[in-house]
């Protein structure tokens, strides 16, 4: 047999991996799993091994997920998945993630009022849409109501709940939790929806009090309790419950059906009304009035009733003085009853075994594979009871059946339901809105959905990356697996970029905003002008989107540069020459005797072809024609040194 710790962090069913056990019942263990394919928390419900042979154990574990499965309501927990492995049958549902309310009464006490209110009538919500859809639960109590951390109720457990017409009974025997029971349950006659009504004002009285209205050292001494004694009201144990809400608790807690409210919704309108301070109607203060003094509306009946069960000797102790001492009358009451209930229970159970005996079970056909309307004929014609559950299915066709419950080979009675599930074809999903979101996040939600997105990257003005429409629009109900197609902006339109490397920077700039750029400025050390462009960035010619910034590299001028020759030039000409290349002028006069060297540079410092820096002085040497000395005269004095004739025009350094 395989242990718990053994279970631990195993895969149970090849996809849930079991991380603890939540709890232990008579019939099966609940463990907190983690789904792998999903990625979620879920309690798996496991059937003991040693009733995984037991047919009616097994078709009490089976009702209660097709019960449950059935119902979708936010206070009925959800059902998941089912089926059997490793030799025993299991339940997958809604993990919630809270306490019962039965934990809450035993490490808390009475509830608050308002409080208790609340969760009733969050019950009272589950078991009016359960009974709209023919389904009584048989087994309301604390132990089956869960409440998550945000107050929200949720009831479980429908594993001996009665849908339709069946009867799944338990021949001789009480099905439900002694403490709990209605009085019909308790006789053992047929149950109702105010059964479970009876059942859930045993819950609100153990809110509110932390006690129960009955109790007793056995099954059976507790169940005579709810048959023939009057319940205290909760407000005498407990002061500050109002005196509408003791009327409420005590018109479910009548002993006849018939005195009881007769819907959920019924209840839970005179809860409302207690919830408001307002007052609860006659009806329920005269049905409280009567279970108070032990009366009933079914003592005018023809039924039997038997000594000390019915009439005003019911509860006439209630009224009147209080004796001492423990009279013999109700032990012998309970004894008759005992008995009673033991012969009638071998009655039934005789007349049971009879009917089983001449309906000997069957095995249940294959019927998946094949379409609705063959499988209906093969179920009717095998003597079985048939539903048919229509659900999406993309790997069968339209029509067909592909799965079936219970499985075949099961050996069932004659008369026994068998569903069918059968594919209605792939599933339809509804269009998200993607427009305005991010490509990857469109894309994640169309998936999620089932559905394909093909991407269609366009020029828009609107911001790389982003959805700027698709197509069908929001709210389309496709096939899962369908395409959608994204359109996905890639931003503006690119456009030629102007080359201006050689011009002015003052040029390249204003050209530059023409077409629509913007543009940045770069000094750097270059032998060109300065001030002009001799790189850029983007380059000239290449292509980029309108408002893209065009980083321009410009010229601080050049650090040196050759001195040009201007040996043999004007004085004129060689003026303009240094001066063109950046360097000042300075002019020294020189006396010859060449007359064709008049006002002709005869040489200059620095020389040609010298690297000097721009605005360096260069000084030529011009040609001062003087006439040879007559050699008749007398000599003159020494002549005077040349002279520096200033350059009147030079730049100032």
């Amino acid at each position: 047999m395989t242990t718990i710790d053994e279970k631990h962090g195993t895969v149970f069913a090849g996809r849930y991996r079991l991380e603890r056990k939540l709890g232990s019942g008579g019939m099966a263990d609940v463990w907190l799993a983690e789904d792998q394919e999903l990625g979620r928390n879920v309690a798996i419900k496991m059937l003991h091994e040693r009733y995984a042979g037991d047919t009616q154990f097994v078709e009490r574990f089976r009702r209660e997920a097709t019960h449950a499965a059935g119902l979708s309501h936010p206070n009925v927990v959800s059902i998941f998945d089912r089926g059997m492995a490793e030799g025993s049958y299991y339940i997958v549902m809604e993990y919630v993630e809270g306490r019962t309310l039965k934990e809450l009464i035993v490490t808390r006490g009475p509830c608050p009022v308002p409080v208790a209110i609340s969760y009733v009538r969050q019950v009272l919500a589950a078991l009016r849409y359960a009974h709209r859809n023919g389904i009584v639960h048989r087994d309301i109590k604390p132990h089956n109501v869960l409440v998550d951390h945000e107050g929200r109720v949720k009831v479980a457990d429908f594993g001996i709940a009665r849908a339709g017409s069946s009867q799944m009974t338990e021949a001789g025997s009480i099905i439900g939790t002694a403490q709990y029971l209605s009085p019909e349950q308790a006789r053992g006659a047929p149950v109702d929806e105010s059964s479970d009504l009876y059942s859930t004002g045993i819950l609100l009285y153990e809110l509110l009090t932390g006690e129960l209205p009955f109790t007793g050292e056995t099954p059976v001494e507790i169940a005579m309790k709810h048959l023939s004694q009057v319940p205290p009201a909760p407000s005498t144990i407990r002061s500050e419950v109002p005196r509408d809400l003791d009327l409420v608790v005590l018109r479910a807690l009548a002993k006849e059906p018939a005195d009881r409210y007769r819907s959920a919704k019924e209840m839970d309108r005179d809860l409302e009304l207690v919830g408001r301070g307002e007052p609860v109607g006659d009806e329920t203060e005269a049905a409280a009035t009567m279970v108070l003094r032990g009366e009933t509306t079914a003592l005018t009946t023809a039924t039997p009733v038997p000594v000390g069960l019915g009439g005003g000797e019911r509860y006439r102790s209630y009224e009147g003085e209080v004796r001492t001492g423990r009279p013999l009358w109700p032990w012998l009451l309970a004894l008759g009853l005992v008995i009673a209930l033991g012969i009638g229970g071998f009655l039934v159970y005789d007349d049971v075994r009879d009917r089983i005996d001449a309906n000997e079970p069957i095995a249940v056909d294959n019927y998946t594979g094949i379409t609705e309307e063959r499988a209906v004929a093969l179920i009717e014609g095998d003597d079985f009871d048939h539903r048919v559950v229509r659900r999406p299915n993309g790997d069968v066709p339209p029509q067909q059946v592909y799965e079936q419950d219970p499985e075949p080979g099961t050996r069932l009675p004659k008369g026994s339901l068998i569903t069918v599930f059968v594919s209605t074809g792939k599933p339809k999903v509804s269009v998200p809105f993607v427009q305005g979101k991010s490509r990857d996040t469109a894309v994640a939600e169309l998936t999620q959905r089932g559905l394909e997105a093909d991407v269609i990257e366009v020029n828009s003005p609107r911001q790389s990356g982003v959805v700027i429409a698709q197509a069908p629009r929001a709210g389309t109900v496709l096939v899962s697996g369908s395409s959608v197609r994204i359109n996905v902006s890639k931003g503006p339109r690119p456009i030629a970029v102007p080359s201006v490397i050689g011009s002015s920077y003052e040029l390249a700039t204003a050209q530059l905003q023409a077409a629509g750029f913007t543009v940045g400025r770069v000094d750097v050390e270059s032998n060109q002008p300065a001030g002009e462009v001799v790189a850029q960035n983007p380059p000239g010619n290449s292509t980029a989107t309108r408002g893209t910034s065009v980083t321009l590299s410009v010229s601080q001028g050049p650090t040196t540069v050759p001195v040009p020759g201007v040996a043999f030039q004007t004085v004129a000409d060689a003026r303009a020459t240094l001066r063109a290349a950046g360097f000042r002028v300075a002019v020294e006069r020189q006396e010859t005797d060449d007359e064709t060297l008049e006002g002709i540079v005869i040489s200059q410092d620095p020389r040609e072809g010298t690297e000097a820096d721009p605005k360096t002085l260069v000084t030529i040497t011009v040609g001062t024609f003087v006439p040879p000395p007559d050699v008749t005269e007398p000599p003159t004095e020494t002549e005077p040194p040349p002279t520096t004739e200033p350059d009147e025009t030079l730049p100032v350094p």
